[in-house]
């Protein structure tokens, strides 16, 4: 069913729809309601049918147990170029889920995103997917030197490797969500199978400072992580982000660093983990969360190839 199709919605409103991003029946099925009055310009009363019937036609109802299982087997793994970080996480970075890894500055976030960036592009029988990367650059902390140090390594043309990666600076925390939102209007154009955010909570601790300011954070903070949820899930790509730290001054015993969003980001995300340094230049990857491995840790180097064991 085409979208010109659903009741209130004409030609010049449809094609709103689209440069609004929402491309599909399941896109406007999932949309809030807000969301999409913003998008069309409509009522909410006419918002509420439009969701109301593209939910109707969508394939949006219950399935049972073995036919999510059946969905999981199209999930596939993407390798980090370490085999005790990819055991750690079952095979390695996941399809249709949301990896973040944070650490202090210096542990490695980055690299793994360089490192997932290029080892995406690897073909299948070699931990990859044969698809393109979207890095979304919030701290001008890609550097095109090092993809070619890494492709370099994984035996791959260099030149090749970065012209798949498209790259995204994000601004602020609107110029970022936007990013995203941009980004599903040509994951299926450019085959991509990985969204790097590196990193997730900059532009957002930046943009909104103060405890006044904390709600209105964490509300776009939520609505930025179930976008890029749904991307993945519909897409069936990998998406990792980073975080940074904090230092918790009532955390007397243990490590007191903690992550940026708080519960939000820690419940958006299938899969935490936690990076730092140790010694001889290694670092120390601890998996912290996640809904069917158990918690453990792998250690693993950054050397000028990438990540290896």
């Amino acid at each position: 069913m085409e979208l010109e199709e659903l009741p209130g919605v004409g030609a010049a409103t449809a094609d709103k729809l689209r440069e609004a991003g929402f491309k599909t029946l399941e896109s406007i099925a999932v949309a809030t309601v807000a969301d999409l009055k913003e998008a069309g310009g409509f009522g909410e009363s006419t918002a509420k049918r439009i969701i109301h019937e593209a939910r109707e036609h969508a394939d949006m109802g219950f399935m049972t147990g073995t036919q999510v299982l059946e969905r999981r087997k199209t999930m596939k793994k993407i390798t980090t170029g370490s085999r005790v970080f990819d055991e750690l996480l079952g095979g390695g970075i996941e399809t249709q889920a949301i990896s973040e890894v944070f650490g202090e500055y210096g542990s490695g976030k980055t690299q793994v995103c360089h490192q997932l960036a290029v080892n995406v592009q690897l073909p299948e029988e070699q931990g990859g997917l044969g698809k393109t990367a979207i890095y979304v650059d919030t701290e001008s902390t890609f550097r095109p030197e090092r993809i070619i140090q890494m492709a370099e390594g994984c035996g791959l043309d260099p030149d090749e490797v970065l012209e798949n990666i498209i790259v995204a600076r994000a601004y602020n925390s609107d110029h970022q969500m936007l990013m995203v939102e941009k980004a599903e209007e040509i994951i299926k154009e450019k085959n991509v199978g990985l969204i790097a955010v590196d990193s997730l909570t900059s532009q957002f601790r930046s943009d909104y400072t103060g405890r006044g300011m904390l709600a209105d954070r964490q509300q776009k903070l939520n609505r930025h992580m179930h976008a890029l949820q749904r991307i993945s899930d519909v897409h069936n790509i990998a998406v990792i982000v980073t975080n940074q730290v904090m230092t918790r001054p009532d955390f007397f015993f243990g490590d007191p660093t903690t992550p940026i969003g708080g519960h939000i980001v820690g419940h958006s995300s299938t899969f935490r983990v936690y990076l730092r340094k140790s010694k001889g230049g290694k670092r120390v990857a601890r998996l912290i969360d996640s809904p069917n491995l158990p918690e453990g840790e792998a250690i693993f180097s950054v050397v000028k190839e990438g990540i290896r064991d």
